[in-house]
């Protein structure tokens, strides 16, 4: 079986290093300032893409941190470890690669 401490300690890392990145990229998000007299056109449209893919990079993390956070649950639960889509018992690999990875691998290839 999955020594639990071992595999929330994990989690609660995974879920502290999420969020760090989250604050720190925070500043990349902030709105693009329209003065054309200091960014030119073409760099301002640099600075909308880049802000495009960290508003994207921030949306997986929020997705990520829900998956962790029901992980957590799971774990409290007494089902951690188990598919919860057919129930069976994930692979031990499996959950090692992948912390809070809520289906075995058949049914995540579904």
């Amino acid at each position: 079986m999955v020594d639990q401490s071992k595999i929330r300690q994990t989690l609660f890392a995974l879920r502290d290093e999420i969020e760090a990145l989250r604050l720190r990229s925070a500043a990349d998000q902030k709105p693009i300032a329209l003065d054309q007299q200091s960014v030119g056109r073409l760099s301002r449209m640099d600075s909308m893409q880049v802000q495009a893919m960290d508003q994207a990079k921030d949306a997986r993390r929020a997705i990520e941190l829900k998956s962790i956070a029901a992980a957590l649950t799971r774990l409290d639960e007494g089902e951690y470890g188990y598919c919860v889509s057919c129930g069976e018992a994930i692979a031990p690999a499996r959950l090692e690669q992948s912390p809070a990875s809520p289906f075995c691998v058949e049914c995540a290839k579904n």
